[in-house]
């Protein structure tokens, strides 16, 4: 993993996911230069300068994209809104809940983010699922030659990322070109669904999984019998949990594999592993709605996978990074091995040879991205060439 701050994991992590989500090394290298000492300071202080340094270059990205549009160069523009979308959301995932500007900085981020994908012409767009009485958000991108039904693979978070963080690190894009339409969701516990709608995370995937594929199968451009699930990080433990129990799925993916979180949850009280934000317990209370930490630990007992992953019985990868500092690879194991019934189960583990070694793979996604494009091409009847 590329290094910038070697005594703040959780800092390198956020470098990493920008460069992973397009960002560009020059501005990167320009937004982390004053910050080396505030690495070093507490959560509170140090994230403060961050987003200051961060929201910066955005405002500045801005402003040149305001150039381009005065220019008539809207294509251009787009690309340094899609730069500028990308710095605030990683400036805003570092800040604590309820900190001072925090929900302002997310709606500029969102603002920017989908005046970008209007302007770029991608073929992307927003869409909102009924659920519960309010709605889940996503982002459909169509796939691209095909005529008639498309096969979709839905794409979720992990604990701390966006359906916008998820469209940037390319999956989408992919897997269009390999005539797959995507829905990448927000789903309870993270993005708009935690941020605007007050919806909480479960561990029961299933009630918000089920829900979604009924929308997506009731659309006359997807074809029902063709409908996949991804998940990221913690989305490794929720993509799996929701095939075991919407049989209707046609295959899923971890890209990383998150077994039992619960167990991780008992380590990093023990200071056991790396935290992927700042704030680390505030946040987990935030995400699942509890009202302390034992609370939070309460609600994390029921999140594993023992018992669940038999009733599995459609094509299922799993990624993991040889060298995942958060995940302990013995948890991919496990949920191979328990595969037992799926008619295709694969095992990926992304090592030296291949690069891809850290958490999700976020020092180099390269391979995984090849991967699961690939997996998802063969098993929801894509191509690959």
């Amino acid at each position: 993993m590329f290094r910038y701050f070697p005594t703040n994991y959780v800092w390198d992590l956020s470098v990493n996911l920008a460069i992973e989500m397009g960002g560009r090394m020059g501005e990167i290298a320009e937004m982390c230069a004053p910050l080396t000492e505030a690495a070093k300071a507490p959560d509170a202080d140090g994230t403060r300068a961050f987003r200051e340094s961060w929201e910066k270059m955005a405002n500045r990205l801005e402003g040149l994209a305001q150039d381009d549009l005065a220019r008539g160069r809207t294509l251009s523009a787009s690309t340094k809104l899609m730069r500028a979308a990308n710095y605030l959301i990683i400036a805003e995932r570092m800040q604590a809940h309820g900190s001072d500007g925090r929900l302002a900085l997310y709606r500029h981020h969102l603002a920017t983010f989908y005046q970008a994908l209007s302007l770029g012409r991608g073929g992307a767009y927003r869409v909102e699922i009924p659920y519960q009485g309010k709605h889940l958000s996503g982002i459909f991108m169509p796939a691209e030659g095909v005529t008639g039904p498309q096969p979709v693979l839905i794409q979720v978070n992990g604990f701390d990322s966006t359906k916008e963080m998820r469209y940037m690190a390319q999956l989408p894009g992919l897997l269009a070109k390999r005539g797959i339409a995507s829905l990448v969701l927000d789903q309870p516990g993270t993005g708009e669904a935690l941020r605007l709608q007050n919806l909480t995370a479960r561990h029961d995937a299933e009630h918000w999984a089920t829900p979604v594929y009924d929308w997506l199968a009731a659309r006359a451009d997807v074809d029902a019998a063709r409908i996949g699930i991804e998940g990221v990080s913690l989305g490794g433990y929720y993509a799996p949990r929701a095939v075991a129990f919407e049989p209707r799925f046609a295959c899923g993916i971890s890209w990383g594999a998150n077994h039992d979180w619960r167990d991780v949850q008992k380590r990093r009280l023990e200071r056991e592993g790396d935290f992927p934000v700042p704030h680390y317990w505030a946040h987990a209370a935030w995400v699942f709605g509890a009202k302390d930490i034992d609370d939070f630990m309460a609600r994390a007992e029921h999140m594993h996978l023992d018992g669940v992953l038999d009733r599995i019985r459609v094509p299922y990868l799993v990624t993991h990074g040889k060298h995942d500092t958060q995940i302990p690879l013995k948890w991919a194991h496990r949920t191979f091995d328990q595969l037992l019934n799926s008619p295709r189960r694969e095992l990926v583990i992304f090592d030296e040879r291949t690069g891809g070694v850290m958490h999700s793979s976020v020092d180099n996604s390269g391979p995984v991205l090849d991967c699961i494009c690939d997996f998802a091409a063969e098993t929801l009847g894509g191509r690959t060439a």
